[in-house]
């Protein structure tokens, strides 16, 4: 983003505030950076030069309405032009905190309605089919790292954000059976390794030709640099395609198959909720609407009333 208007370098002391004071994650950083360089680019558009204070102070609902409205058109969908408004109202609110500003035109816009998604998880087959392609006996670094990854999202129910994290002092190899995460809101949580992690990433590190730093990430890039999450996507997108799996099937539905399967294999919804990480047992909760048919089961089952008991 351009320092050269009030409002990138103002988002560039609130992001660092953000990081320093409030811990948020380098993923959340990123993407609220990208939220307010748009907003940025938007008035510098509208106004026909850099958006200073003054601009700031005179914002209008209508004017943050019609951001909202050019970045619908870009085809941009609900849950991240709800990221975007979170984003406004976390800058505007700091702003005022700050007393460098005090204009309540972005609270006066409500927030995109995000649909009540259930998450779909793959069955164990498929899930099992995309984990396994570094499997075999012949395989080259890249696939030995993307295999590590995908079970480190399925077997561990890791976020990629969180997979790609990891230092290679973290590593979890034979001797680490457990993980201390540290997830969204800096919430630290410690995951179980099962071997067949241990045993991906150690095939991973006797592979790369690269050192590893002990302070440097554990999963690199072609180049030797950290891993961008989009390769992992791309990896998944091929596998998809080979698979022939539906488009739900992305990083990211790896860790709601791990929290179905353990569901459906009977764990406890508040042990699954430690295990993702959730701050709130309510998200979890999303997960009994997949496994609804065995929990009515389980129901029948167990409650006296259901067996006829008087």
């Amino acid at each position: 983003m351009s320092q050269d208007s009030d409002l990138a370098r103002l988002a560039a002391d609130w992001l660092e505030s953000l990081g320093e004071e409030r811990g948020a994650s380098r993923h959340t950083l990123a993407a609220y950076a990208r939220d307010i360089e748009q907003f940025e680019r938007y008035l510098r558009h509208r106004l026909g030069r850099p958006p200073q204070l003054n601009d700031i102070h005179q914002l209008t609902a209508q004017t943050v309405r019609g951001f909202m409205a050019a970045r619908r058109r870009q085809e941009v969908g609900s849950r991240s032009l709800s990221r975007t408004m979170s984003a406004l109202r976390s800058f505007f609110r700091w702003l005022e905190g700050r007393e460098i500003a005090k204009n309540r035109a972005v609270m006066q816009v409500a927030m995109p309605k995000v649909a009540h998604g259930v998450p779909k998880p793959l069955t164990v087959e498929k899930a099992s089919a995309v984990v396994n392609p570094g499997m075999a006996a012949e395989v080259d670094w890249i696939v030995a790292r993307d295999t590590a990854v995908l079970l480190l999202l399925y077997g561990a129910g890791l976020r990629i954000g969180e997979a790609l994290s990891l230092k290679r002092e973290e590593a979890p190899v034979r001797g680490r059976d457990s993980l201390r995460v540290t997830g969204k809101g800096s919430k630290e949580r410690l995951v179980p390794v099962l071997e067949i992690i241990q045993s991906a990433v150690e095939r991973y590190l006797e592979l790369v030709p690269y050192k590893l730093e002990p302070e440097g990430p554990l999963f690199v890039g072609a180049k030797g640099g950290a891993l961008s999450p989009r390769i992992i996507q791309l990896t998944v997108k091929r596998l998809r395609e080979r698979l022939g799996l539906p488009d739900t099937a992305t990083p990211h539905a790896l860790r709601h198959s791990f929290a179905t399967h353990l569901l459906s294999a009977g764990a406890d919804l508040r042990q699954i909720q430690e295990l993702l990480g959730h701050a709130s047992l309510s998200t979890t909760q999303i997960y009994t609407e997949v496994d609804r048919e065995r929990l009515l089961a389980v129901y029948d089952a167990a409650h006296p009333r259901a067996r006829g008991a008087s």
